[in-house]
């Protein structure tokens, strides 16, 4: 199997534009943002299975998470450089001020850790960007998601699933 080597200045200047990317994320700047990826740009959002593909849908998504989170910002945690990819541990503040994800503005604050895997392009622009995070922690946070195992919870699993709760309960009694 052959190895193959990406020199230090590559490298290097990938880890510069992804710099740059959440710089620009940070100052809200959406035309510097779509700048930084190459023609064929993909954003992946893991948690909800959602893909944009291509500059404009690309575009859509950064639109609406900046008009959602107004006052967004990304700390870097921890960098991780590897030949082919970068991966980013960040974590992402802000409060929800509009809609987002179906759910309208909450005024509530986020604090979520995340990861991000970033892709290039063969002229060192992005390829694209993967993430991963808590979907639960998301929606415990804006307020629409409570753990089962407190009073809140119980009241909405038994609101919201009642069929499940009742098929669940036949169990427990045929087992005894």
């Amino acid at each position: 199997m052959a190895v193959t080597t990406t020199p230090m200045d590559k490298l290097g200047r990938r880890m510069a534009l992804v710099e740059e990317h959440v710089r620009l994320e940070n100052a809200h700047d959406l035309d510097g943002v779509i700048a930084t990826f190459g023609d064929a740009a993909r954003y992946d959002d893991e948690p909800w299975g959602a893909r944009y593909e291509g500059r404009d849908q690309v575009r859509q998504f950064y639109a609406q998470l900046m008009a959602a989170l107004p006052d967004l910002s990304i700390e870097i945690v921890r960098r991780h450089v590897a030949a082919e990819t970068i991966v980013l541990e960040v974590i992402i503040r802000g409060t929800q001020m509009g809609a987002w994800r179906g759910l309208p503005g909450t005024g509530r604050r986020l604090e979520i850790p995340l990861c991000g895997i970033y892709t290039f392009s063969s002229d060192d622009r992005l390829a694209g960007e993967r993430i991963y995070y808590d979907r639960a922690m998301v929606l415990r946070q804006l307020g629409v998601f409570h753990e089962p195992q407190t009073a809140l919870g119980d009241i909405s699993i038994l609101l919201m699933h009642p069929w499940t709760i009742l098929k669940a309960l036949g169990r427990k009694l045929r087992r005894r």
